[in-house]
């Protein structure tokens, strides 16, 4: 495999990571490109070449990123002060095998008020790094994933509304093909190097979201506003503690316009973001 255009996808069996994966295969081939797995068996569909990435194994992954020279970093999901070092061994690994650009999937929300802002705070902080890493670098914050609405039509459905506390913010919203068609562009285009990029589609209320599953679903949806306190503890109560607290910690950073950023989608991805009436036109075709 040639130096020089080897590109490294990490998490390349999660779904942002096999996304980026086959977006990058679009336009480099198969050959250029590398994933990385913390179990690499997982990952044997993508039809390239697999090898051991895991973020707590320096070793592995300097051994894992020999040859590369882009490497795609998708941010960890374990907590903030585990994931800070987790990124670092990534970094310091990509440094000692000679990698010369790195792009990393960050995040968007309120750097400080909410139970999310830890998260953010360490996802700033791995950028941070980046940038003093002495390598190439682009950067992309990623909007809150659609998919999981949709996903979730069924409990939607059978409570007749979406109820939590972001109230009529607009939140801007994206899905992980459209990130991984933008993040294949920054890993193989240079004019991206030392860019920050907002990445996300029309920013929409919970209200239009709500219109916008009706459509696709013939559902009739309506949208109710709670209090951070009363959402909190809903979200608690039926995904327990950690995980709870975190997600009614991202709404209120939307309630508080932490989501409804500029977006620069475009630039990264060379075409706009694909609209909301076209994602959700498909999505109704489907269930028709």
């Amino acid at each position: 495999m040639s130096r020089g255009n080897t590109i490294a996808v990490a998490a390349a069996s999660g779904q942002l990571g096999a996304a980026i994966v086959q977006a990058t295969v679009d336009i480099v081939g198969a050959e250029s490109v590398v994933g990385l797995a913390r179990t690499p068996a997982k990952a044997a569909s993508l039809g390239v070449e697999v090898r051991p990435g895991d973020y707590t194994k320096r070793d592995l992954l300097t051994k894992s990123l020999q040859g590369v020279d882009t490497l795609l970093l998708v941010s960890g999901m374990d907590t903030p002060d585990k994931r800070i070092d987790q990124h670092r061994n990534v970094i310091e690994a990509a440094k000692a095998a000679g990698v010369s650009k790195i792009v990393y999937t960050s995040i968007q929300g309120a750097e400080e008020g909410t139970a999310f802002s830890p998260i953010v705070q360490s996802n700033r902080q791995t950028e941070q790094d980046i940038r003093n890493s002495g390598l190439q670098w682009a950067i992309g914050r990623n909007g809150i994933y659609i998919e999981p609405d949709v996903e979730y039509i069924e409990t939607y459905k059978q409570r007749g509304e979406i109820a939590n506390c972001a109230g009529d913010a607009k939140c801007g919203y994206t899905t992980r093909a459209e990130l991984a068609h933008a993040y294949a562009r920054m890993l193989t285009e240079s004019k991206h190097n030392g860019q920050t990029y907002n990445l996300h589609g029309t920013s929409i209320t919970q209200q239009q979201l709500a219109d916008y599953l009706n459509l696709a679903f013939g559902t009739q949806l309506t949208y109710r506003s709670k209090s951070v306190a009363e959402y909190r503890e809903e979200r608690i109560a039926e995904l327990g503690e950690f995980m709870g607290t975190i997600i009614a910690g991202i709404y209120e950073g939307i309630r508080g316009g932490a989501a409804d950023n500029e977006s620069h989608f475009a630039q990264a991805a060379g075409r706009p973001h694909q609209s909301w009436e076209a994602y959700f036109s498909e999505l109704a075709r489907k269930n028709h």
